[in-house]
């Protein structure tokens, strides 16, 4: 039992489950648009997803949380340079524009990791894009929707219309939504300098600020191409079980609560979509 636990915790720790995440959101998105399946550009953004995350773990700005996690370090960062090798080779099969799209979004990633700017605008020492006060969660949205929603389409030569922007705001929208749970649990990891939205406005009012966000996310989709009844219920099913995510949400919450619970929503979208969309 303790061996599974072990695993588990690795699959977590490793960025696996939040790789899943953000593959689950990138083929919502191919089936949203009725484009087949595209598994060079899933495989891509799996691996990628493992090395973005792992990337900025090792280099110390995103800390982690459990000591226990020290003792599977070193596996962590082979298991990463596999990942950017096996990422490298997808990398190759993709288009040559939308390499570039994802150049942008790496770059972004980057900066949120290395210390780049000038002393009076960072915080604790630590001179990225992830220390200016209150940008880190309006940095993640803005790289899982270009990832997850341009990418795909990019990829598959869908033009970027109205109907793509609006789906772009609505995964924005979303991602906030799902990091609210995060920023409430960091609030006893995160300086007082970051300006964190719960430490900005508390976690009664953050709860409060989700909700909205997720009453707007299911709100915008009346902005997009009408849906088949099944996929829209399906879609009121997601955002019900987010508002109750958030709503449950505490500052001592359980070890898996946000990094497995809340991180399975998009799995648990594309799984219902597939079998009941």
């Amino acid at each position: 039992m303790q061996f599974v636990k072990k695993v588990f915790d690795f699959y977590l720790n490793s960025s696996i489950h939040v790789a899943l995440a953000a593959v689950c959101l990138s083929w919502l998105t191919l089936i949203e648009y009725q484009i087949p399946c595209d598994m060079y550009v899933l495989n891509f953004i799996f691996f990628a997803t493992i090395m973005g995350y792992n990337f900025v773990k090792f280099f110390g700005l995103a800390q982690f949380h459990h000591r226990s996690l020290s003792s599977w370090l070193k596996f962590i960062q082979i298991f990463s340079m596999i990942s950017f090798l096996i990422m490298g080779y997808f990398a190759t099969q993709l288009q040559l524009k939308t390499v570039f799209y994802l150049m942008v979004f790496a770059v972004v990633t980057f900066l949120y990791a290395i210390p780049f700017l000038p002393k009076k605008f960072y915080l604790d020492k630590q001179q990225n894009l992830r220390n200016i006060s209150g940008l880190k969660v309006h940095v993640i949205a803005l790289v899982w929707s270009g990832v997850t929603v341009l990418v795909p389409l990019i990829n598959n030569d869908r033009f970027v219309d109205t109907t793509v922007i609006w789906a772009f705001i609505q995964r924005f929208v979303l991602v906030l939504a799902l990091m609210l749970p995060f920023e409430i649990r960091d609030m006893q990891f995160d300086s007082i300098k970051l300006a964190t939205i719960p430490q900005r406005i508390g976690i009664k009012n953050t709860k409060i600020m989700g909700v909205v966000l997720v009453l707007l996310f299911f709100g915008l989709e009346f902005f997009m191409p009408e849906k088949p009844m099944n996929k829209l219920l399906i879609q009121l099913a997601i955002t019900l079980i987010l508002i109750m995510s958030i709503l449950l949400a505490r500052k001592n919450q359980g070890k898996y609560y946000s990094g497995f619970w809340v991180e399975s929503i998009p799995i648990l979208w594309l799984l219902l979509t597939l079998l009941f969309g």
